[in-house]
């Protein structure tokens, strides 16, 4: 019978990367305390640390900084997304325009 994956929220891999990094908490230690592996504790803590040395992650931010700036990167893409298809609109309904009067 295969173990089920588990899901932790942002704010529970923060607390437990922050047992480590600003409480003293060796990774064994948190990873028992919190019966987590303490290779996952090990990535969150990894996370976290780059986090503050202002790397933006890949997947979900831990630190509430770095979640407003994932929020902001997705929506300038979205924006740059709109911004193309109206471009491309715009110089469809021009050319057409331009066929219309000759």
């Amino acid at each position: 019978m295969s173990r089920q994956r588990r899901s932790f929220s942002p704010e529970f891999k923060l607390d437990a990367a922050r047992l480590v990094v600003d409480q003293g908490y060796s990774v064994s230690e948190a990873g028992r305390s919190l019966d987590v592996g303490a290779n996952v504790i090990r990535r969150w803590v990894k996370q976290l640390e780059a986090e503050r040395g202002g790397e933006t992650p890949t997947s979900k931010a831990l630190t509430s900084e770095q979640q407003r700036i994932q929020e902001l990167e997705a929506r300038i893409n979205r924006l740059e997304r709109e911004k193309e298809i109206l471009k491309k609109a715009t110089a469809l309904l021009m050319s057409d325009e331009m066929n219309r009067t000759r």
